[in-house]
């Protein structure tokens, strides 16, 4: 059969990625405090760049390669892990004849937190994403990925400035913590998460009774903190992390006197 995708492009351009995205397939996340790994779904993007001489990649191959590392001979799932996440890209480039590889993994990661009085056990969700990037005709990363593990963190901010000048009360409000962190080693999901909800005024919490409420509401009145000072906060930490080698932090405060939100971004 013709293979269209070899012949000679009319436009004769490099293309730095192509490849496939919005891919959905069971993974399994190794967990910091827990043998066995967590069972979740990623929508994943695989790609390859392509020389000006060729027409077109081979879209099937992607998938190919992706459900066959994923799945285990006796059709488990495997679970990703950065050795595997190398593998998959440098078999990408071997299978489409390429020299540059790019993935991402994204899921959503469920950690079980305990309330601060009841103890009771309650689940939180955290959007995740894993990615890297290959580059097969470097030597310094043609046998270590740069990895970027990216995490979004729901905290409880309380406005000082509202504290400051209200006989009663205060604005407060839920903020999204994002951090990008480029690694130089293995971080666990858990480590970004606590170092997050270190820097707000409060944790959030899916169930809180009322014991708990009073306790969160209270805590995090003691502790206000503008979106500025959350983002120092975070920054400062991954600062001084050993096997984080760069970083992007932007915390938005979905703020609830205002009709807008408001952010800082701080890349370190």
């Amino acid at each position: 059969m013709a293979d269209v995708q070899s012949q000679a492009p009319s436009i004769p351009l490099h293309i730095n990625r192509v490849g496939i995205r919005n891919m959905t397939m069971p993974i399994l996340v190794r967990q910091r405090d827990y043998v066995e790994a967590q069972c979740t779904v990623a929508e994943i993007t695989l790609s390859v760049d392509l020389p000006a001489e060729a027409k077109g990649t081979h879209m099937s191959r992607f998938v190919e390669t992706l459900q066959g590392m994923l799945r285990r001979s006796g059709g488990e799932t495997s679970t990703l892990d950065y050795p595997l996440a190398l593998r998959l890209m440098r078999e990408t480039c071997a299978r489409l004849k390429a020299d540059r590889a790019y993935l991402a993994f994204s899921f959503p990661y469920f950690l079980v937190r305990t309330t601060p009085v009841s103890g009771i056990r309650t689940t939180m969700t955290y959007h995740c994403t894993l990615s890297g990037e290959i580059d097969e005709t470097s030597r310094e990363t043609s046998s270590f990925a740069p990895f970027t593990l990216a995490v979004t963190v729901p905290v409880m901010t309380v406005c000082p400035c509202s504290k400051a000048i209200s006989d009663e009360g205060a604005h407060s409000q839920r903020a999204e913590i994002h951090i990008s962190s480029r690694m130089s080693g293995y971080i666990w999901i858990e480590d970004l998460i606590e170092l997050a909800e270190e820097a707000g005024s409060s944790p959030v919490y899916s169930l809180l009774k009322r014991a708990d409420e009073k306790f969160v509401t209270e805590y995090a009145f003691a502790h206000p903190c503008f979106v500025e000072d959350v983002a120092r906060c975070v920054a400062a930490s991954l600062t001084v992390h050993p096997l984080v080698s760069s970083f992007h932090v932007r915390v938005e405060s979905h703020e609830s006197i205002h009709a807008h939100n408001a952010f800082a971004y701080i890349k370190g």
